[in-house]
């Protein structure tokens, strides 16, 4: 497998909101990118802001332009503001530095995608969005 199809990001967006009603979370946003950081596909749950697309989309393509979740991207910024900062500056994807953003692996370990999940606190958009990446029957970067 060398991308993640339209189905399988619906099927991972399905996954999250429903782990997200599951646990009682804010309204979510999803959006899933190929491996390249182009945004397949995306969706707003009901009462969530107006900003949230460009939010879970930076968590999604921030992480695959690092090679690392979101999360860790987070740990960076903390560790190496300056270099974060500029990076953020000239990437050609949003760069969100926040949990919630996860990569999305085939069975060799080759990037095929990211999730960015956005609306809760960013602990529990990562695990709205590790729940979708296993609903999709897919694997998240270990």
């Amino acid at each position: 497998m060398s991308q993640i199809t339209l189905e399988q990001a619906n099927a991972i967006i399905a996954g999250a909101f429903a782990k997200g009603r599951e646990a009682g979370f804010k309204p979510l946003s999803v959006a899933v990118v190929d491996a390249g950081g182009h945004l397949i596909s995306f969706q707003r749950g009901d009462g969530a802001s107006f900003a949230r697309a460009q939010i879970a989309t930076g968590k999604a393509a921030g992480a695959l332009s690092l090679g690392v979740s979101s999360r860790k991207v987070g740990d960076m910024a903390v560790e190496r503001p300056w270099f974060i900062g500029a990076f953020a500056s000239s990437a050609p994807h949003p760069v969100i530095p926040a949990a919630g953003g996860v990569i999305v692996v085939d069975g060799s370990g080759a990037f095929i995608g990211a999730v960015g999940v956005t609306g809760e606190t960013s602990d529990n958009d990562e695990i709205a969005a590790l729940a979708g990446i296993a609903a999709a029957g897919l694997a998240a970067q270990g």
